[in-house]
Parts: C-alpha cells; structure tokens; sequence
C-alpha cells in the first residue's frame, strides 16, 4: 500500500515537471518581446508579466489584440491563453494596443509610457488612414512629431533633407497636393522650429490634444443593420454609441450618450439599447457575425465603465499616481531650468572664448605687422648708412683733387717767370685751375652736405628702429594670456558639478511657485487654442492654393462642408444627441 502510494506521488510529481511551456511574442508600438507562458495561464496572468515588464500601471485602457478570420478579437483577461482561438504555431504572436480611449488626454493619462503607447498608436491610426486627419492639422501633427523624435530645431544639425526618410504625411495628402518632398519638409520644418524647448512628453501630449479633436479619432465602427434592413455603422468610442451612414464617418445620424443609456443588450444577433427616458423608443439594430457582437458588447462595457469611473472619485492608486506624476513633472521642470540656466552660461562662456581668441588673433596679426615694419626700418637704415659712407668717400677725394690742383697753380706760378709767353700760358693754365679749383669747391661743398643730409636720415631711421621696437615689446606684452589681466564678468564660469547638485529639495515655496505656474498654464489654454487655430487656418491657406480638387476623397469633401458649416466633432455630438432626445431614435436612424 505504501510503495502504491509512493508511486503514485512519484508519478503526480514527475508529471508536474513536464508541464509544457508555450512562447508568446507580445508586440507594442514601440518595440517586441517574447515570453515563456505555461499553458494554465489566463489572459490575466500574461497581461501582468507585460505590464510590469514596461512599468506600466494605467493597465485599463489595454489589452491584447489578435487577428481571427477576417475581423478582430481580445483577449479575455479571465479565460486561459490557449483557450482562445488564435494561432498555436509557436511564438504565438498578440498585439499589444489601447482598447479604450480617454475622454481628455491631458487629463486622464498619468504615466508618460501610457502617453507615449497612445502617442505611437494614434500617429500610426492617422498615417494608415485609418482616423481621418485634414491636411493642415497632418502637417501640424507632423512637426510634433519630428519635435518628439529630434527635439529642439538646430538649422546647423536640421538640414533640408534630414526628414527624407521619415514617413510623416498620410498618403492620401501627399496626393491631394502639387508639391514636392522638399516643399512638404519646409512646411513642416516651418512649424518644427516653433516648438523650441518642449520636451518629447510635450511633444506627444500636444499632439493628442490635437487629434483627439478628430472626428474619427478613438472611434470602432461596425456595419450594422436596423429593423427595416437598412445599412448603417455603429460607432463605439469614449463618449458614447454612434450611428453614421456608410458613406459618412464624420458625422453621426444619431448619438446614444453612456449616461442616457439605460440597458444594452443582444440576444443572437440582435441589439437593442434602451435610453434612460423609457418614452424613447428602444432602438435596434442587427450585426453579421456572432463574434462581432461579442466584440461590441466588450467595448460598450468597457467604455461605459470608463465613463463611470471618470465621474468618480480617483481610487487610491490613481491619487498616488497622480500625485506621483505631479511630482516628477514637477522636478523634471526644475531639472530643465536648471540645465536650460547652465546651457545658457554655457554659451556666454563659450562666446566669451570666442571673442578672447579672436582678440588674441587681432594681437598676433598686429605683432606680426610690427615686426614686418621692424624689419623693414632695419633695411633701409642699413642702406642709408652705406649711402652715407660712399659719400663720405666721394667728399675725401674729392678735398684730394683739390689740394692737388692748389699745389699745382702754385707750382706754375714759380715757373711762370720764365717767360712772358709761358707766364700767359701759365696765366691761363692758373686760370683755368682756379676755375677748377672753385668747381671742385663747389662740388666738395655739395657733396659735404649730401653726407650731412644722409646723417640726418641715418639718425631718422634708427629712431623709427627704436619706435618700432618699443611698439613691438608693449603689443607682445599685452598679448600674453593672463587670468589676472582678463575682466571678471568675460571669465568663463565653473561649468562642474558634483552629483550632489543632481539632488533637489522639493519645498513648499517650490510647491506654491509651481502651482501659481500651473494656474498661469490653465489661463493661457485658451490663447493657445487660439492660437492653435490661426495656425492651421495659415497653414490651410499657404498650401489651398496647390490643392488639386479632382483628387479629393469622399471623406474630404464631408470634411469640408463641416468646416463650412463651422461644426465640429463635439459640435456635431451635441446637435445629434440633442435631436435624438426630441425624435424617436428610429426615425433619425432610418
């Protein structure tokens, strides 16, 4: 009995280390990982491993996405893996996405990695065509997203070109328009560069401000039958339940908001929403698929949840997530001051070099122009000096000649008194040496003064020798770098700092100061809306004029004649839910 039982819990035990394993490849917008999963595993159990795995605690809005035939399923956080119908070819691959959106993203996402999986979701929604987006609010959208990816518009780094190989635009506007790639680029570079010092948190969370507003934006459509057999879709988003045309995804026939709903409910493939006013008529409607209503009903309770839970007082997790968020937000904003405040010391110090080194080239120049003329002073004094001993010279013999010619005049007249006519001769012979006697006078006299001038000149350039060199010595001294020598205020600043200055203390006055800001943001919301208005309007008109009409889809003319009409997607949800109330929802819905 002992030994059965032995084998028996040897058996059980052995059995539990050959459990099978199965692997899963979970994708994200941003990136792909792969998981060992045993197979008792429920949905619940992975969606966890994932979420921790990317810090992830706004857990509510996802799920896990996967292609069945020709429509699309969750996965049931409740029912195991393996029990759903999806491909057993191992890694069994499931997409990670959003199932519900917010109602206000600003408001509602604490964590920036929820942010930045909406952000990645909804840009590539709106590049797939998938939410339609109007040409100036893609270029727009555009230029948030190259800010997201670059940061801060550098025209030295940010060349035309550098966004050749990013794909920014849905196709469908590219087409509708005369203009080239670069012509693209420089409108959106043209908005890029206005973004200057949002980080890529501010980047993204701007550009879901902006494409929340979208009629499509967050919306699942699903064709769907009335009573009378006529082709309709039933819109599921945040808001709400949506009937729309097939035709037309812009504007609903008629809205049920969650909060004027009393039941939903199907049976086979029938569903019926019943309004809270019980004197409206019940409005139903029927879907092709059984799966597709599964699926509907999914999102109908997941997004009337949400709805619910927004109306509510945060739960303690969300408090201290909010809390949390404020608080990093907060020290991150002090951290850019700072680094912004050292960045811009930076650059003083950088321009103060800067200008240092190009005084100390000036200095260099002008020591070298110095010493050029130096050298030339010391030329010319030597060619004068040599001028002035050849003069010299030429004076000497010419004092020479003429104490020859005085001896020879009085030579002759001692032998001239030989005879008269040798007395005439020597006469003239005397004569004529007085006359050279005096030229050659004259000429000593010429000459003594040309020395004397030389002199003069000899003296003059050893002067400028002397000038030059003085110059010369006081520009070498004053070109030597010294920090002694340098004025305070151009002294580049200490730029090191210990890992200590890396540590904030976050006190009250810090708090307050911040909150005062923050209540400054909230006041100015609405000037950036303005202004977030007469920039697509500008934007809109600058490339109006290379439109080509004939190329313009359905959607694009629905688009237009709502802009015409000035209504919106709120607008529009108002004015339907308004009219839905005052008719009988089987009539607007026919």
């Amino acid at each position: 009995m002992a030994s059965a039982l032995a084998a028996k819990m040897g058996l059980n035990s052995l059995r539990r280390k050959q459990a099978k394993n199965f692997n899963v490849r979970i994708t994200t917008m941003d990136a792909d990982m792969e998981f060992s999963c045993e197979v008792k595993w429920k949905g619940k159990d992975l969606f966890d491993l994932v979420c921790r795995a990317l810090g992830l605690r706004e857990t509510w809005f996802f799920g896990f996405q996967y292609d069945v035939k020709d429509t699309v399923a969750w996965i049931k956080m409740d029912k195991k893996v393996l029990d759903h119908d999806v491909s057993k070819e191992e890694p069994i691959t499931l997409n990670f996405l959003a199932k519900f959106y917010p109602e206000n993203a600003e408001e509602e996402l604490v964590q920036d990695i929820t942010q930045h999986l909406f952000f990645l979701q909804v840009k590539n929604k709106i590049l797939e065509e998938e939410i339609y987006c109007p040409p100036e609010a893609s270029v727009l959208l555009a230029s948030y997203a190259v800010q997201a990816k670059y940061g801060d518009y550098d025209p030295n780094v940010h060349k035309l070109g550098f966004l050749a190989q990013e794909e920014l635009l849905p196709k469908r506007v590219i087409n509708l328009y005369q203009m080239t790639a670069e012509m693209w680029e420089e409108r959106i570079t043209s908005c890029y560069a206005e973004h200057r010092g949002r980080t890529r948190e501010d980047a993204e969370m701007e550009y879901l401000k902006i494409a929340q507003d979208l009629e499509m934006y967050g919306i699942n459509y699903f064709p769907i039958r009335n009573k009378k057999g006529t082709d309709l879709l039933l819109g599921v988003d945040a808001l709400g339940l949506h009937i729309y045309d097939p035709d037309n995804k812009l504007t609903p026939k008629c809205s049920f908001p969650w909060n004027e709903i009393r039941n939903i409910s199907y049976s086979d493939r029938e569903f019926a929403i019943k309004p809270l006013d019980k004197k409206t008529d019940v409005f139903k409607f029927n879907s092709s698929k059984l799966k597709v209503n599964k699926l509907i009903l999914q999102l109908c309770m997941g997004n009337h949840d949400l709805f619910l839970r927004r109306r509510r007082v945060d739960s303690l997790e969300v408090q201290q997530m909010k809390a949390q968020a404020r608080e990093e937000r907060a020290r991150k904003r002090v951290e850019r001051q700072r680094l912004e405040r050292e960045k811009h010391l930076r650059e003083v110090a950088e321009r103060a070099r800067d200008d240092l080194e190009r005084r100390l080239i000036q200095l260099q120049d002008e020591a070298h122009m110095a010493n050029d003329a130096l050298l030339r002073s010391e030329e010319t004094a030597d060619l004068l000096a040599e001028k002035a001993q050849i003069a010299e010279e030429e004076a000497t013999l010419l004092s020479q000649k003429a104490s020859e010619a005085e001896a020879e005049m009085q030579r002759i007249k001692v032998t001239a008194i030989r005879s008269e006519e040798e007395r005439r001769m020597m006469e003239q012979k005397m004569l004529e040496a007085e006359m050279m006697a005096l030229k050659m006078a004259d000429e000593s006299e010429r000459r003594a003064m040309e020395a004397d001038q030389l002199k003069q000149d000899l003296q003059e350039a050893r002067d400028s020798e002397r000038r030059a060199k003085h110059k010369l010595l006081e520009i070498t001294s004053k070109s030597t770098y010294s920090p002694s020598t340098v004025p305070g205020d151009a002294m580049p600043p200490d730029l090191s700092f210990s890992r200590e200055n890396l540590s904030f203390d976050f006190k009250d006055t810090d708090m307050k100061r911040l909150s005062m800001e923050i209540e400054k943001e909230k006041v100015e919301y609405m000037e950036k809306s303005k202004h977030l208005q007469e920039q697509l309007n500008e934007l809109k008109t600058e490339i109006e004029s290379l439109k080509l009409k004939e190329r313009e889809t359905p959607l694009d003319i629905l688009h237009n004649e709502n802009t015409e009409k000035g209504t919106s997607k709120h607008s529009n949800f108002k004015k339907v839910t308004s009219t839905a109330t005052s008719k009988s929802y089987s009539d607007v819905c026919r």
